[in-house]
């Protein structure tokens, strides 16, 4: 079979069952319409109320911009498979889609890790907390983030970019993802793969463990409150953050825990809709549905557009 550093490749999608496409399409343009309406108002909920504008909901308003870029990333390739029935994409198409899917992948770990750190101050230091968590040390937290998963993804893009694939192959998948590649390489590819687990696993397991002491920290610290709704108070700030981590952590675990050079099975691609697709669209809900302070920042907005009519 032919080599090639640039090949052309096929997305397979979700099913070879052409009567299922019409389902898929259906439910993928959904959620993806949902993730959108989400994620664009909890931005426009935390950005035009001045009292949203603490630390917690700094880092939220990330979280909601890079989940409604992380679903952009391969939903619309997805739906236009679906739609036209032709999943094919290009060698530098495929780099471009894995490049930016891997940013906001690492973004979305990252951030949750920052975003544990100040429930951990705010619960923990709660005199020093405006002190601990200031605008400039926040922004750079953020960046910070930015910087990081840039490079990482980066460092995969060029990685990949190095080796032959099989020409014209399909990738059993409904995006580009590393795993899949690597299987369709004509290349030696133990090295990339090597690489690739080590620092996923340094990102992975440093920000887990960020995540899991704060929390630990977190539960002590409430464990010594002495009335049960100082305790349901200090909890119900965290309880949003802890559903999404549990729910990020469970699908991406389910999908990238153990060799690349593993077959891929269907409910691995399952967990990877459930993380690309369906965590990024609950989180503006989760969010926002057990929080006053942004549902009545919602309605204010609401009701301003409403007399505006």
């Amino acid at each position: 079979m032919n080599c090639s550093q640039a090949p052309s490749f096929i997305l397979l999608g979700l099913s070879s069952d052409p009567e299922k496409w019409q389902l898929l399409f259906s439910i993928f343009l959904v959620l993806y319409l949902l993730g959108l309406l989400g994620n664009l108002l909890l931005l426009l909920a935390i950005g035009a109320d001045a009292h949203l504008h603490t630390p917690m909901y700094f880092f939220l308003s990330q979280l909601s911009l890079v989940d409604l870029c992380f679903i952009t990333t391969t939903a619309p390739k997805t739906l236009e498979a679906l739609w036209t029935r032709d999943g094919s994409i290009s060698f530098s198409g495929c780099l471009t889609q894995f490049y930016f899917f891997a940013i906001f992948a690492d973004m979305d770990n990252l951030l949750l890790a920052v975003m544990a750190i100040d429930r951990y101050a705010a619960i923990c230091h709660p005199l020093l907390y405006p002190l601990l968590m200031t605008p400039c040390r926040c922004e750079v937290l953020a960046s910070g983030s930015w910087g990081v998963a840039h490079c990482v993804s980066l460092f995969y893009t060029l990685l990949l970019s190095q080796l032959y694939f099989h020409t014209n192959k399909g990738i059993p998948h409904f995006f580009c993802d590393s795993r899949p590649l690597l299987l369709l390489s004509c290349s030696d590819t133990h090295l990339n793969e090597a690489l690739m687990m080590a620092l996923s696993g340094v990102l992975g397991i440093s920000t887990l463990l960020c995540i899991v002491s704060s929390y630990g920290c977190i539960f002590y610290a409430v464990a010594r409150v002495p009335s049960a709704q100082g305790k349901r108070k200090a909890l119900a700030t965290c309880s949003s953050h802890l559903s999404v981590v549990l729910l990020f952590y469970s699908t991406v675990f389910a999908t990238y825990l153990k060799p690349p050079s593993s077959s891929r099975s269907s409910g691995e691609v399952v967990a990877a809709v459930m993380y690309t697709l369906v965590t990024p669209t609950l989180n503006p809900f989760i969010y926002s549905l057990r929080n006053k302070d942004v549902k009545s920042s919602l309605r204010r907005i609401l009701n301003i557009g409403k007399c505006q009519d």
